[in-house]
């Protein structure tokens, strides 16, 4: 990135360089390596390829960022939960990744962020014990990945007083008091995605969205065009499957395991100021939590289950009327006024893609929430790789693996993944993120970049103006998405280059409007 805020060479995704590419990699020359799936697993895969000089396509049916994704809880978690579970591996393995995320990789877009776990007279006083020492566990997984202190600020104990002044909303009646942890936060899952995406981008790897892959080999992929229909093969030297929830109805002998994760959507005068994040205790769990996350755009998400799904998968997974009821009894249990169902404006859940390794044991599996978040690469009789399991915060590590896979099996000429050192797109140091001379807003969701997306706005009046009243995204990011980002249609814009389509009443509100500048974009490109 310029100092100028330009955006970084050959990191601009649009709809004409998605046509040029399309043309030339389907029915064109032999690729390195194919990757099936642009969320943060296949984003990451074609970033850590492209960055070992391997000639890479990437493919995706929709959009970047298009399934789970975009609908996690928007966390970098240090692995605190593991180490309860006692899946030690796993909890370091995320915080080592949570301190590459935000001190090297991504520092614009992962932040610290507070939690307030409120000791109401639902949380006995060996539970809150037990909770202490879990957050103090935490920090020291923090020391042991090497995260500083200063990225990461230590646990402590709250008084009655400051837990209330961190969430007025809380119950004063019999409150003890209070636990505040630090864990990551992003500004927004699809923007990491999208992030990746173009920072794969400008080292060469070609960004297919909207382009199907209907049949795997160890030499590549037939693939249907689903802006025209046509189809051809994509040749490759090696084939990652990174399609999460999708993945096994690409390859025959693996299973997957769907989880429902829901959250609600509130928005932000319901529950008052908050300046920390909540967690409040499920009854009768001792390692989970509902989050309580405000987001500083109007809104506030409320999460998540852990419910297994059974049959096909769907491409948008529909909210329960159950799930919104388990999550607004457990808030409801710590708040002063309880939250009503029809404060919530909105509704969403992801499906994470867990392996199953139940298939040859007599007798039902465990639940979901119990299913270990460790994460397999797997080869195929074919050769295809496939990598499934794992979790957002852990997405390089993935790809890192997935990628060594394929190198290995394929013999392909490639050295060590670079990749927990390379920053994205828009990415620098704190200090110098702190001197990027653009609304604090747009540096935490552009880094570097803020400057040239503020500039759109600078230039056309009309581009400054909110798309909403009541929402903080302007036109100049449709713009910029639709220009730099890969957005090819209103749907990219609403439901993934911003998050005003999570609440249905905003998204329908928007939607002509968006749908014109579109078109006014799409004219000028011509």
């Amino acid at each position: 990135m310029s100092p100028a805020g330009r955006p970084t060479a050959g990191a601009s995704l649009s709809a004409a360089r998605r046509s040029r590419e399309v043309a030339d990699t389907v029915g064109g020359p032999v690729v390195d390596v194919l990757v099936v799936g642009l969320g943060a697993t296949g984003a990451g895969a074609t970033l850590d390829a492209a960055a070992r000089g391997l000639s890479v396509a990437a493919v995706d049916a929709h959009d970047l960022a298009f399934g789970t994704s975009r609908w996690s809880s928007k966390l970098i978690h240090g692995g605190l939960r593991y180490l309860a579970s006692g899946q030690l591996d796993v909890a370091h393995e995320s915080a080592v990744e949570r301190g590459v995320l935000m001190e090297r990789t991504a520092p614009h877009l992962v932040c610290a962020q507070p939690f307030v776990l409120p000791l109401t007279p639902l949380v006995s006083r060996g539970q809150g014990a037990l909770a202490w020492a879990g957050f103090r566990a935490g920090d020291t997984l923090r020391l042991a990945a090497r995260t500083a202190r200063a990225t990461l600020p230590a646990p402590r104990r709250l008084s009655a007083v400051e837990t209330r002044h961190l969430a007025p909303a809380l119950r004063s009646d019999r409150l003890r008091g209070g636990l505040l942890s630090w864990d990551g936060r992003l500004s927004d899952d699809a923007r990491l995605v999208t992030a990746l995406a173009r920072t794969a981008a400008a080292r060469g790897a070609r960004i297919l969205t909207r382009v199907r892959a209907l049949e795997l080999t160890v030499s590549g992929a037939r693939v249907r065009d689903e802006l025209t229909g046509e189809e051809g093969v994509i040749r490759a030297r090696a084939v990652v499957n990174a399609s999460g929830v999708w993945a096994d109805g690409l390859v025959d002998g693996i299973r997957i395991r769907p989880s429902r994760g829901t959250h609600l959507v509130l928005r932000s005068e319901r529950l008052g100021p908050l300046p920390a994040g909540l967690h409040v205790p499920i009854p009768g769990e001792t390692s989970r939590f509902v989050l309580v996350l405000p987001q500083g755009d109007g809104r506030v998400y409320v999460g998540l289950t852990d419910e297994p799904v059974d049959g096909d998968v769907p491409d948008v997974p529909e909210v329960p009327e159950t799930d919104v009821g388990f999550l607004l009894d457990v808030l409801g249990s710590v708040l002063d006024v309880p939250v009503r169902r029809e404060d919530v404006v909105g509704a969403f859940a992801g499906l994470r893609p867990l392996l199953d390794t139940t298939a040859n044991r007599p007798g039902a599996g465990p639940r979901t929430a119990d299913v270990s978040r460790r994460h397999a690469v797997l080869t195929s009789s074919e050769g295809v790789v496939t990598v499934v399991g794992g979790k957002l915060t852990t997405y390089r590590r993935m790809a890192e693996d997935a990628v060594d896979t394929a190198v290995a099996a394929r013999g392909l000429a490639a050295g060590p993944s670079p990749t927990a050192a390379l920053p994205l797109v828009g990415a620098a140091a704190p200090r110098a993120l702190a001197e990027v001379r653009a609304p604090r807003r747009l540096v935490r969701q552009y880094g570097t970049e803020a400057p040239a997306v503020q500039d759109l706005a600078a230039r056309d009046p009309r581009l400054a103006e909110r798309v909403l009243p009541d929402h903080p995204v302007t036109g100049a990011e449709l713009v910029w998405a639709l220009r730099h980002e890969g957005a090819l249609d209103e749907t990219d814009l609403l439901d993934r280059r911003t998050r005003i389509g999570l609440v249905p009443a905003d998204r329908a509100a928007a939607l002509d409007a968006v749908r014109d500048l579109v078109g006014e974009v799409a004219a000028d490109q011509r």
